[in-house]
């Protein structure tokens, strides 16, 4: 008869694995082990015929010579393989080799998570586990010192889960089950990363584990956090590929995002979720509220692991995965995403925010893409610091510069960043920003990266943009905050950073009808040829061009009337009075300002900061007889800078006084020089 037993409860399944073991992807399905006297022509043949008609990739030893020692090529083809069979029959332990494999097996499943099922061919299992009958004669005849080593090897695989086939027992029945058995493991946990390098890998999943607390008896729903490209799916597989064994049913759920955006998606998704966890071909879903429904009742009492993948939306959570009585107990539900609010929204309050590559582990993932890990990294440094430690930029420009002369990477390197699939992988967070949101992503990514955030919170309040925007942004991961003396600033990855101003230069091929500036070449263009426009929201210019200047006159802002940012850091002015400034700017940040008094039309009812660093050359009455004498107006009016909090004067030692502070009643900072 043939029977298929149980581990005992105080032994491993054969499915277990160590929640720390090296990520790999596998040579070979399965690996057999056998006494080729015995089960070559018989049992184990036609058990390799049926695993091979099934497109399960089987090593056999083919009727290698045997020598004293096991070949390394053995040796191998055991490390590489997913699944070890071993088919313990009668003159299995008089074979050295057969005893040698046998170790190597048990050393592969602890250390390189490898499922190993026993086969008791004729033989009682209990002669296995306690070395007697043949077995223990075969033992005793071996004059080695590594028997100790076999016999606890023997004792861990006879505790193992397997089948037991008997004398006179239904062969072609028991090889059907284990083929069966075998193929579900294949078919349901295939390597999920497949053959790609990971880099730092075990660090995270540590971070994972810790989390996710596997074997603990709660229902746990755990997210995966970062901006895009970061590796949350790599993350999440490699998670997948060490645990999902431990549960009952399993399913990696990829692309959300995407999928749900198709007609009927998320009931495609709810049927893919029953398919794969109850192993069913065929499920019928109707509707949401049905697929809702089927999910509570066939998987509550299930222990199932299920990873959803770039999820964007919180009805794609409501409808698959929506609350963890939905699953048994020890149920693990993961969630990888670049948006934390959802997570927050939903509940999820376990939550692994991933992080960038080091310096070291992006050189490492650099040479394997652009070397094939041959590569002298000394002097490509450079390179691999655009991607600031993003994997799918360092993995995919690697790939990208692979087999070009290092004499054009340079020329190469500024092809791929024009790279229109990794733009649009980018900005698929973008294009999820509500418009408030986009204005405020835009205005960091071009004035004010690397700036204070409650600075830049000023800033964006005073133009009634909504303070909130920068939390929505971190939630999105599309900014963060970086601590630095105690100054928290607004961090942007260099990539958003280019996108978010490739935005903007898709507004219009004139510079004047774009929302914001921050090339010299624009604002001299703009200024030189008088183009601006009222769609221009702010102006930046860090650096001109020497021995370059803009001639100032009466009219040049006057086109600007909705310029809220002006914000000029060089010497690019020349000239000495305006006519009309924009009375609607909230920051006006202007070094080496030349002027000689502000316009008497000027009424910056909204600014907030104003900071003014006067030319050595221009006069000291600059403020005695221009901004002084309009201070007085200024103060007579209670609508004119009551929001201002920071005003910063350099080169301004002439003045003396300055009246009517009442009138500022925001004001924090006051500078004088």
């Amino acid at each position: 008869m043939t029977t298929q037993f149980e581990a005992s409860s105080s032994s491993s399944s054969s499915s277990s694995s160590s929640p720390s073991a090296t990520i790999q992807s596998w040579t070979y399905h399965v690996f057999l082990s056998f006494r080729g006297e015995d089960t070559r022509n018989t049992f184990t043949g036609h058990l390799h015929s049926n695993l091979v008609q099934k497109g399960i990739k089987t090593f056999i030893d083919d009727g290698l010579p045997r020598g004293e020692e096991i070949s390394s090529a053995l040796f191998k083809a055991i490390e590489e393989s997913k699944i070890s069979v071993i088919v313990f029959s009668e003159n299995y332990a008089s074979s050295k080799w057969c005893l040698e494999e046998l170790a190597k097996i048990i050393q592969c499943k602890e250390s390189k998570n490898q499922m190993v099922y026993p086969v008791f061919y004729k033989v009682d299992p209990s002669d296995v586990r306690k070395q007697c009958g043949s077995f223990g004669q075969a033992l005793a005849h071996h004059d080695n010192s590594k028997v100790v080593g076999w016999k606890t090897a023997l004792t861990k695989a006879g505790n193992l889960s397997g089948w037991h086939i008997s004398q006179g027992g239904h062969e072609s029945e028991f090889i059907h089950k284990i083929v069966a058995e075998i193929s579900q493991q294949v078919l349901n946990f295939t390597y999920l990363n497949g053959d790609k390098y990971l880099v730092g890998i075990e660090s995270r999943f540590k971070h994972m584990e810790e989390l996710l607390c596997v074997g603990e008896s709660d229902v746990r729903m755990i997210g995966i956090w970062g901006i895009g490209g970061i590796g949350k799916t790599t993350i999440a597989k490699a998670v997948y590929n060490l645990i999902s064994r431990k549960f009952e049913g399993s399913c990696f759920l990829e692309n959300v995002r995407e999928r749900s955006m198709k007609y009927g998606g998320l009931q495609k998704l709810q049927k893919f979720i029953l398919s794969k966890t109850l192993r069913l071909k065929e499920v019928e879903v109707n509707s949401l509220d049905e697929g809702s429904t089927m999910i509570k009742e066939r998987l509550s009492h299930k222990r199932v692991l299920l990873i959803l993948d770039d999820v964007n939306d919180l009805d794609q959570l409501k409808n698959l995965v929506r609350k963890c009585n939905w699953f048994g107990p020890s149920s693990r539900i993961i969630i990888t995403t670049r948006d934390q609010s959802l997570l927050r929204r939903h509940d999820v309050n376990q939550i692994y925010e991933v992080e960038k590559l080091s310096h070291h582990e992006a050189l490492q993932l650099f040479n394997f893409n652009a070397f094939k890990g041959k590569g002298h990294m000394g002097d490509y440094v450079e390179l691999i610091d655009y991607a600031e430690g993003l994997p799918l930029v360092v993995e995919d420009m690697g790939s990208y510069l692979h087999g070009r002369s290092i004499d054009t990477w340079k020329d190469a390197l500024e092809v791929y960043k024009r790279n229109p699939k990794l733009r649009h992988f980018l900005k698929l967070s973008y294009d999820s920003l509500e418009p408030l949101i986009k204005e405020i992503f835009l205005h960091i990514a071009c004035f004010f990266k690397g700036e204070n955030k409650n600075y830049v919170m000023d800033i964006l309040a005073g133009c009634d943009l909504p303070k909130l925007g920068i939390e929505i942004l971190i939630e999105k991961s599309l900014i963060s905050i970086t601590e630095t003396n105690g100054i928290h600033r607004i961090w942007m990855h260099g990539m958003l950073e280019e996108m978010g101003k490739e935005i903007v230069c898709q507004e219009s091929l004139e510079p004047g009808e774009r929302s914001r500036l921050w090339l010299y070449k624009d604002v001299s263009h703009v200024f030189m040829h008088n183009t601006g426009t009222n769609k221009v929201k702010g102006i930046m210019v860090k650096k001109g061009m020497p021995d370059q200047q803009i001639p100032l006159n009466s009219e040049i802002f006057l086109k600007l009337k909705c310029l809220e940012i002006l914000i000029i850091s060089d010497d690019i002015f020349s000239g000495d009075c305006v006519d009309y400034l924009p009375n609607k700017l909230i920051l006006l940040d202007w070094v080496a300002c030349p002027l000689q008094y502000f316009p008497s039309n000027f009424y910056p009812e909204k600014i907030i900061v104003l900071k003014m660093n006067f030319t050595l050359m221009s006069p000291r009455r600059a403020l005695e007889t221009g901004f002084q004498r309009k201070m007085s107006r200024i103060c007579t009016s209670p609508q004119i800078m009551q929001n201002l909090k920071s005003l910063n004067l350099g080169n301004c030692d002439a003045v003396t006084t300055l009246s009517d502070f009442s009138k500022f009643p925001n004001s924090e900072e006051l500078k004088i020089r």
